[in-house]
């Protein structure tokens, strides 16, 4: 059977309380272009409707906005220090947004709406761009309850060595994710595509000492968003359940948070590919390898 993604949350709708249109804040440059960038990275080429291509910007009065996207599959939220002169909420064209505020200089950026428009200013460039109707937007998924974390970097490392052996194709949709499985401090990374299996091993700090989980996490989205909160110190990861809770996986590190829906369905018992004993080993110098492959 073709597995499907598993439904979302209870009480997840499309209605939205009508939010103040009038904003106005300014922002560095380069923390403006990191936020935009962070949410937009999964923005999809034809959304169903057309609010999901939007980034959702809620300037706050105490000095903060807050950026997020979501496509009823896969969320992102950033929070950012920004001077806020009149909080508000307005939805705008992501990806324009994200290529707008990666070619401006480095100068602080002022955005502020002027009738159905969002103007950004930065220097002697300005922009205007056409506001979406924000009230349409979907509320963002609420991640399940925080279930430990994992050092930022040897968690992008296991993701990428896993996520590459992922099917890519759509003949068996259950090999496009990564299979996830937690008892206690112990973390297992699987993937296949049926011609290659990879498997990485690894420990955590879980929340609870008897910690135990399956997820099976789309490898395209994973491998995305561990490369970009790898920098960060620790990511926290949030499940709940043996199947991860209301069919959600939250990440969060810094003030940067994504969940993703996973997939549903029983993934092949391919572990038992590996042997269990070998005959013959040998150790090569890893970049001398790299390079005779490639001839």
């Amino acid at each position: 059977a073709r597995p499907r993604r598993m439904p979302l949350p209870r009480g997840h709708s499309m209605d939205r309380t009508k939010v103040e249109t009038t904003v106005k804040f300014r922002v560095e440059r380069e923390v403006l272009a990191d936020a935009v960038a962070w949410v937009a990275r999964g923005l999809p080429n034809r959304p169903p409707v057309p609010v999901l291509s939007g980034v959702l910007i809620e300037a706050d009065r105490a000095g903060t906005i807050t950026l997020s996207a979501f496509d009823y599959e896969v969320s992102a939220k950033v929070t950012v220090a920004a001077d806020v002169d009149e909080g508000g909420t307005v939805l705008v064209t992501g990806r324009l947004l994200s290529d707008i505020s990666r070619a401006l200089p480095a100068r602080p950026v002022d955005v502020a709406t002027e009738g159905n428009k969002v103007n950004v200013t930065c220097g002697t460039s300005r922009f205007s761009l056409l506001m979406m109707a924000a009230d349409d937007y979907p509320t963002l998924p609420a991640a399940p309850q925080p279930s430990g974390t994992i050092a930022g970097d040897v968690f992008t490392q296991a993701v990428h060595q896993v996520a590459i052996a992922a099917d890519r194709g759509d003949t068996l949709p259950i090999l496009t994710g990564v299979r996830m499985q937690i008892e206690g401090d112990k973390v297992t990374l699987l993937a296949t595509d049926r011609y290659r299996l990879a498997m990485r091993e690894l420990t955590w700090s879980p929340a609870s000492a008897d910690a135990a989980y399956i997820a099976l996490i789309p490898a395209r989205t994973l491998g995305d968003t561990a490369k970009a909160l790898g920098a960060a110190g620790s990511v926290e990861l949030a499940l709940g359940g043996n199947a991860g809770g209301d069919g959600l996986i939250g990440f969060e590190a810094g003030q940067r948070r994504a969940t993703t829906r996973l997939l549903d369905g029983e993934y092949p018992k391919v572990t038992s590919i590996f042997p269990t004993s070998v005959d013959t080993e040998a150790v090569l110098e890893t970049g001398a390898l790299i390079e005779a492959v490639k001839r």
